[in-house]
């Protein structure tokens, strides 16, 4: 019997969701490596199990191409969320999402290009609750050669932001990769290179904790949002600009981040369970 699978994206960063409500799922860790390969399996950034909850309307599994388990994804949700109301698992909207970061609410609209508005929750710079080994969530890193200041922030999971860099392919490759495994992070990190553009909005690279270069990250674009907006940069509220597509940021009164952006379906199918 064939395991039936929803391909989906939030501007271009692309997962993998089965329903666990009807359908248990064994050794997710394992299935997620095999579904992501993009040459030998469905092909995706990451894995999303949407399953019930006793603490919310549903709960989000997520896990990356190499099996690792994140705490959270920002664009990942949106997509559960719209899989949730498409397939009537959820007929609640605003919905609540059980995730490894805490209960998060979303709220879906309608229309030809469905978005999704995620409340994310009031960011944290404490270090230890990022976690990051230093003293301030202020770093200043060597990697590979450059020495670049990272404004570190946790959105649920890790993020370290700068805006001293905007490499090109080669670098931002290299750097990434240094930097994701740097001994600063005790687990990890993802990293967003920044710049500011003219209008007020941020241009975001990011290379994620597990996957690498991605199109897109939504925690991402809220760390890069609360890195801005702290050190003086922009508002409390703007357009990031990231590989796949644009997603709106606004930091409310009461310290949480808003993230709103597209979710839409690519495709439905089968694949072998084993």
């Amino acid at each position: 019997m064939g395991l039936r699978f929803t391909k989906m994206h939030g501007i271009g960063n692309d997962f993998i969701i089965l329903d666990g409500f009807r359908h248990p799922i064994a050794d997710p860790q394992a299935l997620a490596r095999r579904l992501c390969a993009r040459r030998f399996g469905v092909g995706a950034d990451g894995l999303i199990l949407a399953l019930p909850s006793d603490r919310a309307d549903a709960r989000m599994r997520i896990f990356n191409g190499d099996g690792s388990e994140p705490e959270m994804c920002g664009n990942g949700i949106r997509c559960l969320g719209r899989f949730l109301a498409d397939e009537g698992l959820c007929r609640k909207n605003p919905m609540t999402i059980e995730t490894g970061a805490g209960i998060l609410t979303l709220a879906l609209e309608g229309g030809s290009a469905p978005r999704v508005t995620v409340d994310m929750g009031a960011p944290r710079f404490a270090p230890e609750e990022i976690p990051v080994a230093a003293d301030s969530n202020r770093v200043a890193l060597e990697a590979g050669g450059r020495k670049l200041d990272f404004f570190c922030v946790s959105m649920g999971n890790p993020h370290a932001v700068t805006f001293d860099l905007y490499p090109e392919d080669a670098e931002f490759l290299r750097l990434g990769a240094l930097l994701e495994r740097h001994p600063a992070f005790p687990r990890r990190t993802n990293v967003e290179f920044c710049r500011m553009s003219p209008d007020g909005g941020i241009d975001v690279r990011v290379w994620e904790r597990g996957d690498g270069p991605t199109l897109a990250c939504g925690t991402g674009a809220c760390a890069a949002l609360a890195a801005a907006a702290s050190m003086g940069l922009c508002s409390r509220q703007a357009a990031v600009r990231l590989p796949g597509g644009v997603l709106e940021i606004g930091w409310a009164g009461d310290g949480h981040l808003f993230m709103t952006g597209p979710a839409e379906t690519v495709y439905t199918g089968e694949i072998d369970a084993e």
